[in-house]
């Protein structure tokens, strides 16, 4: 008897042998290191709730039941008191943060141990699979547990001891997370960040307010969906919301009130000081995916005739919260950029040396109105950890980050998974792990295949022909669809290799005749592949008969009729994939239109409007064939 799953619903049993009530849950002190069970609550007679002193009134617990050490009529009831927390109601089946393993776990189970003849410690809570089929039942654990080890498998528990727990909240009314191993606030921004998107949203806004503004500016930019990050700050007051983003990076402010709405985001940017709103009211100025959207205002620019100990007085007189300082720029009497030196270059210098004689004075930089894509591509070109954004006279703007850089690279990453139909949640080559999700990607036209065929079959009798002719479209169908995803799957790939040049005209003509091209050649293939089919299953005599979506001579039979099916089937799936391939320009338009206006373009919706369009016209030309061959 370790496991509360296991005590719950155990009979009370006093003194005299009778049965008082039911175990429902225990209460414990959560000031020890590992809390004696203070309290047993139970449910008596009409279901109503008792709760008693374990150590004054109970004498031992075992699998029959809880027995108590005086009669029912001698028990004086208590209260949880303010320190005492109840297991089963404020910590069984809520979320953990486990920051070891930086992730949110619920608590499936709690272990605890005997200690005395009557006495229950609290060992920890139990995380894992076993604690979860134990509570559903515990011969299901014992079963799974024999069936893991017949396969040379082992199910362990999971246990986070209770020593390494610290309940956020102490009141037994608001209790609702508890932090394993590190506290929040001792945690990377990153794994804060990773940590609250992981939980309940009910519990998230309660999470993010255990941090301090500039934790919670930290944690907050370090968000990957733009609606948690809008919930995060609906949940602020105005002037805490205002405070947290001065105190991040401009670009990564930027960034978030760019995803405002404009009253808030004004409301916002007013409670700010002036330095802060100026710097990001600058950045918003420019336009999106643009390198001065993605700068900071935040870098180290001297005069080319400062002095190395100059430089680096003025670096140690930087603020904490400053923007990661890679190099430090010189510029001359205008302003103009002249040169940057790398903090190595400055520490190994003497200290009185002139930068200007230090300065590497092939400088790269782009302007503020540079595709942030290209400038992060330049900077992988140059192995560079911050790139400078200059106006026409070569002043310098801000800088883009490293950082910022993989960030745009990432996002670019993503979405030509997208355009390309690979999941993030797929593997290096490119499948799902999930037999779902790899399904519905990459086997959906089986599904399509299927209701086609019941369609076609409808639509035949309707007309009354034959049903059983429907058998020889189907049979052929799949060459057309599989050709249309093909057809799409070359067109995202000549989209993503495609070097655009806005200074060119896009390649719809030339595009259109390759492809045009390949399905002249793709449909001969196609119409050859059927005839060697017919070939090998009719004799020559009979082939020699029959003409494509022509009724046979009715002397001739079922079997030239079935032949003239299958050769008309295969016409029209030759016809669809020279359609297909030449209409191809169309998807790779809708790839650029919708680029150019911003907007993602999912791969798999494309492959799949492609494979119905196809799969709709053949069938509606192989319905015509077919009523026209039985008429």
């Amino acid at each position: 008897m370790n496991y509360l799953s296991e005590m719950l619903k155990l009979p009370v049993v006093d003194s005299t042998g009778e049965k008082i009530g039911i175990v429902n849950d225990l209460g414990i002190a959560t000031g020890e290191v590992f809390p004696h069970v203070t309290s047993l609550a139970f449910q008596g007679p009409g279901k109503t709730p008792f709760m008693i002193s374990w150590r004054k009134y109970v004498e031992r617990i075992d699998d029959d039941g809880v027995f108590l050490k005086v009669p029912a009529t001698d028990i004086r009831f208590s209260y949880l008191q303010p320190d005492e927390v109840l297991l089963a109601r404020d910590i069984m089946n809520k979320q953990i943060v486990d920051t070891q393993g930086m992730k949110v776990v619920r608590v499936n189970d709690i272990k605890l141990s005997a200690s005395g003849e009557n006495q229950l410690r609290l060992l920890g809570a139990e995380v894992g699979m076993r604690g979860l089929l134990r509570t559903l039942h515990p011969v299901l654990e014992h079963v799974v547990v024999k069936v893991a080890r017949a396969m040379g498998k082992t199910l362990p528990e999971d246990i986070i001891a209770w020593s390494y727990m610290d309940l956020l909240e102490r009141s037994t009314q608001t209790i609702k997370l508890s932090v394993s191993h590190k506290t929040l606030g001792e945690l990377h921004p990153a794994d804060i960040a990773d940590i609250i998107e992981q939980l309940d949203p009910r519990l998230r806004g309660e999470v993010f307010a255990q941090l301090d503004t500039a934790q919670a500016a930290e944690a907050i930019s370090e968000f990957d969906d733009d609606e948690l990050v809008a919930e995060m700050l609906e949940g602020l007051s105005d002037r805490d919301a205002s405070s947290m983003l001065a105190l991040m990076d401009p670009d990564d402010a930027a960034a978030l009130i760019d995803e405002l709405d404009y009253e808030k985001a004004e409301k916002l940017l007013r409670l700010m000081g002036v330095k802060e709103e100026r710097a990001i009211r600058t950045l918003l100025g420019y336009e999106e995916n643009t390198a001065g959207r993605i700068m900071t205002s935040e870098f180290v620019a001297l005069p080319a005739t400062a002095t190395v100990a100059d430089a680096i007085e003025g670096l140690r007189g930087l603020d904490e919260d400053f923007e990661s300082v890679y190099y430090v720029y010189t510029t001359d009497p205008t302003g103009a950029l002249t040169g940057v030196l790398s903090l190595r270059t400055l520490i190994v210098a003497d200290r009185d040396a002139r930068l200007n004689s230090l300065a590497y004075r092939d400088v790269v930089w782009v302007a503020p109105d540079e595709d942030q894509e290209d400038v992060a591509e330049e900077m992988s070109k140059y192995n560079l950890a911050a790139m400078p954004v200059c106006d026409e006279n070569r002043h310098i703007l801000g800088i883009v980050t490293v950082d910022d850089a993989m960030e745009v690279m990432t996002e670019e990453h993503q979405e030509d998974l997208q355009i390309a139909g690979v999941g993030s949640g797929e593997g290096s080559a490119g499948e799902s792990i999930h037999a779902f999700s790899w399904f519905a990607r990459r086997q959906y036209w089986l599904l399509i295949w299927a209701i086609a065929s019941g369609v076609i079959a409808a639509a035949l009798e309707a007309a009354g022909v034959a049903t059983g002719l429907f058998v020889y479209p189907m049979c052929v169908m799949p060459v057309v669809l599989l050709a249309a995803n093909r057809v799409v799957s070359f067109v995202r790939n000549y989209y993503l290799e495609y070097d655009e040049d806005d200074e060119q005209d896009k390649p719809y003509l030339g595009f259109f005749l390759q492809m045009l091209v390949i399905g002249i050649a793709l449909a001969l293939v196609i119409y050859l592949c059927g005839q060697l089919v017919l070939g090998a299953a009719y004799p020559d005599d009979l082939l020699a008969t029959i003409h494509l979506f022509e009724a046979p001579a009715p002397v001739a039979g079922e079997v030239a009729l079935a032949a003239t099916a299958l050769a008309s089937c295969f016409a029209c799936a030759a016809a669809v994939s020279l359609v297909s391939c030449a209409t191809s320009v169309v998807y790779l338009k809708v790839l650029f239109w919708r680029d150019e206006h911003d907007l993602n373009t999912s791969g798999t919706a494309l492959s799949v409007s492609a494979v119905l369009i196809a799969c709709a016209l053949y069938s509606v030309l192989a319905v015509l064939a077919l009523v026209a061959i039985a008429a």
